[in-house]
């Protein structure tokens, strides 16, 4: 599948986004960052990627977290996944949030994210009175016992 993208001024002399190996499903993207960035324990800071997407319709990416730097720093994306729908164009952007004990600074080409392309699959809502009934119902949060 292709995706177009677009280098904006932030991005250049950045490497787009790409996969590290030959079965990775996600491609890694870069901090644009024109300065270093400190985020406190605590904190969060939308990071700039550098480039805009369009996405092919019926398709949504995804920005997920990089699992190393959540195990070494406690670094993470605050909404994840994040979703760039397939109709917008503006500049991508990565929400990274500090969960660590310590300060991480954000330096330009780190690698802070990573996208997967996924397909979408659109619901139509059907108002009802009511819905038809499972062993679970209504339980909720840990009523599985996890």
């Amino acid at each position: 599948m292709r995706v177009a993208i677009k280098r904006l001024p932030e991005g250049v002399g950045l490497e787009l986004p790409a996969y590290m190996t030959e079965g990775a499903a996600g491609a890694d993207v870069c901090a644009a960052v024109r300065d270093e960035l400190t985020l406190l324990p605590g904190a969060r800071a939308l990071i700039p990627a550098g480039f805009s997407l369009a996405v092919p319709a019926g398709y949504e990416m995804q920005v997920r977290p990089r699992s190393g730097l959540a195990l070494r720093a406690g670094v993470t994306l605050l909404n994840t996944p994040g979703t760039i729908d397939s109709d917008y164009r503006g500049p991508v952007g990565v929400v990274l949030v500090n969960f660590g004990t310590e300060p991480y600074t954000v330096r330009r080409g780190d690698r802070i994210a990573q996208l997967v392309l996924a397909p979408v699959a659109r619901a139509l809502y059907d108002e009802t009175q009511e819905l038809e009934t499972t062993a679970r119902s209504v339980g909720g949060f840990g009523s599985t016992g996890g």
